[in-house]
């Protein structure tokens, strides 16, 4: 199943550390051999003798020829992250070093690990279900509070538990179904109609309530676009910089300054806002300004949500509410320089639009921070909850649903128990499908490439 290079029965070594320079770095074996290979390299004790989950500090050599001094920590099986002999090697930080290093362990009988392979042989032993192996990945890439929660809650087994215990119970009245196909020459009904109905509207609520928890699972994991749209000198930059809290774009009473899309990254309560600065859209026959106006229309179209900013001042709310009719996806629509006119102007004048927010770009934004979060996530992200972040899961569980609601109609029909069974299988399918248990080698392959080498 490991593939083309090499099998589950080699051991395999490399970095566990990020590449480059630091004070430290962590050289990773697992397989059979981990123990034995670093024996070689490791006269100081003999490592063969020595219990799991313990320290030993000593010179790493090869040939005679001191590599370094390293600190080497043991992992026995099957009490190791991977199910096998595992070793890790915490030496000097030096590039040159933990090379040396692998090639020594290489040249000793090891091979290069490929990506995610430790964590594939922590799956393919039954350390990790493929939902929690996949939550790995998703737990190194994190980069806010929210997507840490997320992906640490799914790692230990909070998605497999609810998967699991849904499974249990629809297992339980496959198997009662299929008993009554023996007996079918006595008419008779092992399995509770009414109970399987109700435990299918429960499963099928739970299973919807998963599938709408992508949408913030997706933001959360990834981030969300969000592009600054408006007429020129309506205060995108100004708005940017405010964001930032630095002067990242130009700002000009000159309208037309800015000619290209500027983007930074902005977190706001543990969600990744990627802030387009984008030229400001009106007819021009300068032809570097005209296709800076032409990529603000394509950032607008690919944003996951608009900010639509515009003067107070200057547009009138027929304009404003053309432009909001002219948009397709999610948006703000944000009246700026309320400090020239007045917010309560400014709110008289637009009263007629719902949902305005009023700004002054260059020092209160506090109400569109929080507009941006309730419009993503439809309020606070409460991580607690078992959130959807994948999209492998959410297509599964989407084969979920459909197969609970053709048992929900089979029911409703009074469809003989043959047929309630087959679409309880194919329910029973998906689910294990999203834990790896019916998943084959192609897709594993190509689910753990993705990591980083080491994990």
């Amino acid at each position: 199943m490991i593939g083309k290079l090499g099998g589950q029965d080699d051991t395999i070594v490399a970095i566990a550390t990020a590449p480059g320079v630091g004070a430290i770095a962590v050289i990773r074996l697992s397989g059979r051999e981990a123990i034995a290979i670093t024996d070689k390299l490791f006269p100081a004790k003999d490592l063969s003798a020595q219990p799991g989950y313990t320290l030993h500090f000593g010179a790493l050599s090869l040939n005679g020829q001191l590599i370094d001094e390293v600190v080497v920590s043991l992992y026995r099986a099957p009490r190791s992250y991977t199910g096998e002999e595992v070793v890790e090697i915490s030496c000097h930080g030096s590039p040159y070093i933990q090379q040396q290093i692998i090639d020594a362990c290489i040249t000793c009988g090891a091979r290069l690990a490929r990506p995610g392979e430790f964590t594939q042989r922590a799956f393919l032993n039954g350390k990790l279900d493929l939902t929690q192996a996949e939550s790995v990945a998703d737990l190194i890439a994190s980069n806010t509070a929210a997507s840490h929660q997320t992906a640490l809650q799914q790692m230990r087994g909070g998605f497999s538990q609810e998967l699991q215990a849904l499974r249990e119970q629809l297992i339980k009245f496959s198997a009662l179904i299929e008993l009554e196909l023996d007996f079918s020459q006595e008419d008779v009904e092992f399995a509770d109609r009414t109970a399987l109905y109700t435990l299918v509207n429960s499963s099928t609520a739970e299973v919807e309530q998963l599938i709408r928890s992508f949408r913030i699972g997706n933001v959360i994991k990834n981030g969300v676009n969000t592009a600054i749209i408006g007429r020129p000198n309506a205060g995108k930059s100004t708005l940017l910089n405010t964001l930032l809290n630095e002067n990242r774009a130009i700002v000009s009473e000159i309208a037309g300054t800015t000619r290209d899309t500027i983007e930074e990254v902005l977190n706001i309560g543990g969600i990744l806002f990627r802030l387009i600065d984008t030229a400001g859209i009106r007819e021009s026959t300068d032809v570097i300004e005209s296709i800076g106006v032409q990529k603000s229309l394509e950032k607008m179209r690919e944003a996951g949500i608009v900010i639509y900013l515009f003067d107070v001042s200057e547009m009138s709310a027929e304009e404003v509410q053309a432009q909001a009719e002219a948009f397709q996806g999610s948006y703000l629509l944000v009246g700026n320089k309320v400090d020239v006119i007045g917010e309560e102007a400014a709110r008289a004048k637009f009263g007629s639009i719902p949902g305005v927010i009023f700004i002054s770009a260059k020092e209160h934004v506090a109400d569109l921070k929080e507009k941006l979060i309730e419009q993503m996530t439809g309020g606070s992200v409460n991580t607690e909850n078992t959130i959807i972040t994948n999209a492998r899961h959410y297509a599964a569980l989407q084969e979920v649903l459909t197969a609970l609601q053709d048992v929900k109609r089979g029911l409703d029909e009074g469809l003989p128990g043959d047929l309630l069974a087959l679409d309880i299988r194919r329910c029973l399918f998906f689910l294990a499908d999203i834990a790896g248990e019916v998943t084959n080698e192609d897709r594993l392959d190509y689910i753990f490439s993705k990591f980083c080498i080491g994990k």
